[in-house]
């Protein structure tokens, strides 16, 4: 199969060029101007922008969380995706404590494989660094292509581990050439600021927030930038939110320390504000919480300073019933949001069309880096000969608004209901396939694939 893309403004992370795409089987064989070819299909991109597929290395499908599980599965999570313009996404195994890593990769490959429609990759959360779990991490870094190691600083008893051991899994990943992905908050801290509200008969959603203040994330940041500074481990803070935290990260560079940086698409829209509608404030409650106006100015510029590297989604959604498990305790709400299929056109929409972020960063930000940082470049995260075909062709002008009246994420609400957005997505490729076009789906479930990812390198 064979597919021409025509006439369309192509826009890399450093690239922004009017070209065709010939495609045959599943990657790129040439890019070039008038392009003389004979192709089965081809695509009119006039007028369009012409992207890699967007990566999100932050979401959470069939996730056992709280007593349940996200409402997402691969096969509705990774499909949202695609709509959304997102080809490929890193889910986060769960280590369950005193079993091994190899268990865990069983368990999630027993809901993963055969029910992905767009291409995943996983990242191993270490919940149990012991001398057992150290012997496998040269495995996974090299036989199953899983290169990054995911840390709790919080949910103590669950899934956090302590600094002795975090030193301990830092040096074994960075012997192998693996990186250490954290969850950077001060676990001790919001146990006990969470009792002490409770203690108070405070049990609304606005006692999740005030629960978890900037100082936890600010602390346990600049903690793990010096852990991963001594050890000399590539660090990459997930999920981060606020100024204090990226300040830390600041700090670490007047050593010459790189410390990746990812924050989510939530932060850098919506605003704590949120948690003052009573229990409809449930609908937001994810850790860490939403922050301020000034938390957000500073994510923008973190982007275009650098310092911020990827925008994700933590995407952790569950439906309404199960957001009422927490109706009389803010501690029992399960965690999480829905933003697997928005986030491609609410950063396109808030950043580049308003100016925030130019179209090469938001490429960056979106696909490369990540795909950068987690050893799937060049063959994810361009357009390039050679690479995958994974390519998303978005409309910059038509406007349209988000509701969950017609998204195709498996949960009842939106967090973003009635927002009105300007840049839509038109049609996806993934590995040389159509997959979206006219909001249609066209493949089914076990179209996706895993992809083993390389070593990596620490840098971008």
């Amino acid at each position: 199969m064979s597919i021409l893309i025509k006439n369309g403004r192509i826009i890399t992370a450093t690239d922004d060029y009017t070209a065709d795409i010939f495609i045959e089987g599943e990657t790129i064989q040439s890019i070039g101007k008038n392009l003389n070819v004979h192709a089965d299909e081809v695509i009119d991109a006039s007028g369009k922008l012409v992207m890699p597929g967007g990566i999100d290395p932050h979401v959470h499908l069939d996730m056992p969380f709280m007593g349940t599980y996200s409402s997402d599965n691969y096969e509705t999570g990774t499909r949202a995706a695609l709509f959304g313009g997102t080809t490929t996404v890193i889910d986060f195994i769960l280590q369950t404590q005193g079993k091994s890593l190899q268990s865990a990769l069983q368990e999630w490959k027993g809901r993963s494989d055969n029910n992905a429609v767009g291409d995943y990759s996983f990242h191993m959360a270490v919940t149990d660094f012991n001398e057992e779990t150290k012997k496998e991490i040269q495995h996974f870094i090299e036989k199953e292509g899983i290169t990054s190691f995911k840390t709790f600083m919080a949910y103590k008893g669950a899934l956090m581990i302590d600094d002795r051991q975090m030193v301990g899994l830092m040096q074994e990943v960075k012997k192998h050439g693996g990186l250490i992905n954290v969850h950077a908050t001060n676990g001790d801290m919001i146990d006990f600021l969470i009792a002490k509200h409770k203690s108070e008969g405070k049990f609304s959603p606005l006692y999740h927030y005030l629960s978890q203040p900037e100082v936890t994330e600010a602390e346990a940041s600049s903690r793990f930038a010096d852990m991963a500074d001594y050890t000399g481990c590539p660090g990459y803070i997930v999920h981060l939110t606020c100024e204090g935290a990226l300040n830390a990260v600041r700090f670490a560079t007047r050593r010459n320390q790189h410390v990746f940086v990812e924050t989510c698409i939530q932060y850098l829209i919506l605003d704590a504000s949120v948690y003052e509608q009573d229990f409809e404030g449930a609908k937001w409650v994810m850790s860490p919480p939403l922050r301020e106006k000034k938390d957000q100015e500073t994510l923008w510029a973190g982007l275009n300073q650098g310092l911020v590297n990827v925008v994700a989604t933590d995407h952790c959604p569950f439906m309404w019933e199960q957001k009422l498990m927490g109706k009389d305790d803010f501690s029992k709400i399960p965690n999480g949001h829905p933003a697997i299929e928005n986030r491609m056109e609410l950063l396109f929409s808030e950043g580049v069309s308003k100016g925030k972020i130019t179209l090469n960063k938001y490429v960056e930000v979106a696909s490369t880096n990540a795909a950068k940082i987690f050893g799937m470049f060049p063959k994810k995260g361009t357009i390039a000969t050679g690479s995958d075909a994974d390519i998303l062709i978005l409309d910059p002008n038509e406007k349209h608004t988000l509701s969950a009246k017609n998204h195709h994420m498996n949960v009842d609400y939106s967090a973003y209901e009635g927002r009105e957005l300007t840049g839509k997505v038109k049609t996806v490729l993934l590995r040389g396939k159509v997959v979206i076009d006219n909001n249609e789906c066209k493949v089914e479930k076990g179209y996706g694939q895993f992809v083993k990812r390389n070593k990596v390198t620490g840098k971008i």
